[in-house]
């Protein structure tokens, strides 16, 4: 410290003036902020992140991201002299922060979507006072067999992260599995077969029937009829022929009149089985290469839940060929009942 600093110093305490011990300048002092001395700065860097000027095809940023340094750059292109660190003080002083995408657009909604809703869950209601089965069904997303990175992760020894394939190119010997669940939404319990060919009614179908011989039949003994909510394309979807006829032969051979109710384009993330069975094989095998068909099976098997979720899991190595075609004569053999509310989602095939 200089001389001339505390003589000042001295000065100041023999003047009596009161100093805020928490500063260390007199009030005013120090070097003026940038923005001060460049009063355009903040207004040219809030519109270089406008959507409107961002999105100018003549504008640098249309095609880069936003970064710091980007911006930084664009600004000095405009005459002010800054830095990526004094861009990204303005950027958190003006409230802005990092951010990514969030999925909040669904588009147009069916006008009969909350009667839909209701009228499925009113149904689902009816069914389970008079203790008959309801079942949530849907095709979980398709898994590469192999070595290949799987989202999330869990503890291993530091260092020694799994090695996986950098690129998830299907290897044909292993295949892909494809997961068709069936959730009992009274006992919450589940059902799903692991296929190794396509996704297609027959394949919804057979899981379907499985799940009924192997597990629904003995928590159901007298149960006369089933209720399906599913979504309303896919392999069970409700312009599906192929659908309506393998279900009308399951229907014969378990003695069951089968209800069906489709959830409205559009909102198939409120199909019970997507949160209440999906979401949590998803989080037991995060971070875990589904190196083969075995582990697949186990893995799902193995899943758990606080609610009580309790899942079976087994392999389907059937074909099921695509491009099957349903005529309009084996169409009109299935016995469908069309419901008075929106017939096209909702329909009873009774048992011949």
């Amino acid at each position: 410290m200089s001389r001339s600093t505390v003589s000042r110093g001295v000065r100041e305490l023999k003047s009596g003036e009161s100093i805020d011990p928490g500063r260390v300048r007199r009030a005013g002092a120090g070097r003026k902020r940038k923005e001060a001395g460049d009063p355009t700065l903040v207004a040219d860097l809030e519109g270089l992140l406008q959507p409107s000027v961002a999105g100018d095809p003549q504008s640098p940023l249309r095609w880069t991201s936003k970064s710091v340094r980007k911006l930084a750059e664009q600004l000095t292109t405009m005459g002010h002299e800054v830095s990526h660190t004094l861009v990204a003080e303005l950027l958190h002083a003006a409230g802005y922060s990092l951010q990514g995408n969030r999925k909040a657009k669904e588009g147009r909604s069916h006008p009969d979507r909350n009667a839909q809703f209701e009228h499925i869950n009113r149904k689902v209601k009816a069914y389970q006072r008079r203790r008959q089965p309801v079942i949530s069904v849907d095709t979980k997303k398709k898994e590469l067999v192999g070595d290949f990175k799987n989202s999330g992760r869990e503890w291993r020894p530091e260092g020694l992260p799994e090695r996986v394939r950098v690129h998830d190119f299907k290897i044909p010997e292993l295949g892909k599995a494809v997961p068709y669940g069936v959730y009992d939404l009274t006992r919450n319990a589940g059902w799903v077969s692991v296929g190794i060919d396509h996704d297609t009614a027959s394949f919804a179908v057979q899981s379907i029937r499985r799940w009924w011989q192997t597990m629904g039949r003995r928590a159901y003994p007298h149960a006369t009829s089933l209720l399906i909510t599913a979504d309303g394309g896919g392999s069970n979807g409700s312009r599906n022929r192929l659908w309506k006829r393998e279900l009308q032969k399951f229907a014969d051979s378990a003695g069951l009149n089968v209800s069906v109710c489709h959830f409205p384009p559009g909102t198939s993330k409120w199909n019970k089985i997507e949160h209440r069975m999906f979401s949590y094989i998803t989080v037991n095998w995060r971070g875990k290469p589904l190196t083969s068909l075995a582990v697949i099976v186990n893995l799902i098997s193995a899943t758990r839940s606080r609610q009580g979720l309790r899942i079976r899991c087994e392999l389907d190595e059937r074909s099921y060929p695509k491009g099957i075609q349903v005529t309009d004569e084996q169409l009109a053999s299935v016995d469908l009942r069309r419901d008075t509310f929106h017939g096209d989602w909702n329909y009873a095939i009774r048992r011949h």
